[in-house]
C-alpha cells in the first residue's frame, strides 16, 4: 500500500475552457478538479481515505462500471487486454485522469487513461474515453510515438455523436502535457473547413488526501451536477443563437477504436 508521500495518484485543480469558432462564436470557462488514479493504488486509497471509496457511496467515489466497457470488470484487466489488442505490451503503470463520483453522481465528458510501458515511466499509449449525455461511451486508443515527450500530439476521426450541434464528419486533435506538477489536455475539433471547436483542461497538482478532497468538495460544490447542467444550459444558448442541430446516428457497433500509430495525427 502506498502512503500519501509516495503514491502516484493525485488531485488536479484548475479549469476547463470551451470555445466554438463557427458558425457562431461561443465561449465557456468553469472551475473544475480531476483525480489522477493509479489503478494499482485504488485498494490502498479506498482503505486510507475517509472521503473516497471504491465501488461504494461516499463524498467521492469510483465505480468500475462507469469506465471501459461498462461491465464493472477489473479495470486493469480491461486496459491490458486493449493494449495487447493494439500490439502493445501489458503490465505497465495505468493512470486514469477523471472526475470522481460525487455523492453517488458521476458524469465525465472525457476521461484519459495514461498507459505506461512495463518497467518504466515512458508512456506507450493514451486512451481517450468519451461519454455523451445519451448514455453512450466510446474509447480511442492511440499509441504514443515518443513516450518521454513533454507534449503529445495525436489525432483521430470522430466516431461517437457527442453534441447535437456537431456532425460526424469531424477530426479530433489532442495535445496533451502528461501529469506532473501540472496537467493539460487540449482537444480541438476540425471539419473540412478547418478548426471548429477548442476545449482545454488545465490543472495544478495537489496531494490526494482527505483534507484536499474536503477543500474541493466545498470550493467546487456539486461539481458533476454542475457539469451536466452547464452542458444543457450551453446547448440552449447555442440553440438560441440559431446554431443548426445535427441528427444523431446510431452508436458504433464497437465502443473501442484503435488508431494505427503511423496515422495518429494529420
Amino acid at each position: 500500500m502506498s502512503d500519501g508521500k509516495t503514491q502516484r495518484s493525485a488531485l488536479y485543480v484548475g479549469r476547463v475552457m470551451h470555445q466554438r469558432l463557427r458558425p457562431r462564436r461561443h465561449r465557456l470557462i468553469y472551475r473544475t478538479y480531476h483525480l489522477l488514479l493509479d489503478i494499482d493504488e485504488l485498494p490502498g486509497l479506498d482503505a486510507r481515505l475517509r472521503c473516497f471509496s471504491l465501488g461504494r457511496f461516499n463524498l467521492f467515489g469510483l465505480h468500475a462500471g462507469d469506465y471501459g466497457d461498462g461491465s464493472g470488470r477489473d479495470l486493469r484487466a480491461q486496459i491490458d487486454a486493449q493494449l495487447r489488442e493494439a500490439g502493445l505490451p501489458a503490465g505497465g503503470a495505468i493512470r486514469l485522469l477523471t472526475m470522481p463520483r460525487l455523492l453517488g453522481h458521476g458524469f465525465n465528458p472525457l476521461s484519459v487513461w495514461f498507459c505506461h510501458a512495463p518497467g518504466g515511466e515512458a508512456l506507450q499509449a493514451l486512451i481517450y474515453e468519451v461519454n455523451n449525455t445519451f448514455g453512450q461511451r466510446h474509447r480511442y486508443l492511440i499509441p504514443v510515438r515518443d513516450g518521454g515527450a513533454a507534449l503529445i500530439d495525436q489525432g483521430c476521426d470522430k466516431r461517437l455523436y457527442v453534441s447535437p450541434f456537431n456532425g460526424m464528419a469531424l477530426h479530433y486533435r489532442f495535445r496533451v502535457a502528461p501529469p506532473g506538477e501540472s496537467v493539460s489536455i487540449g482537444v480541438s475539433l476540425h471539419d473540412a473547413d478547418g478548426l471548429l471547436l477548442n476545449t482545454r483542461l488545465d490543472g495544478r497538482r495537489r496531494p490526494l488526501d482527505d483534507a484536499a478532497l474536503l477543500r474541493v468538495f466545498f470550493s467546487h460544490p456539486l461539481l458533476t451536477l454542475k457539469v451536466v447542467t452547464a452542458i444543457h444550459w450551453e446547448a440552449l444558448r447555442l440553440w438560441l443563437k440559431r446554431v443548426p442541430l445535427q441528427a444523431r446516428p446510431s452508436a458504433p457497433a464497437r465502443d473501442l477504436t484503435i488508431i494505427d500509430s503511423g496515422s495518429e495525427h494529420r
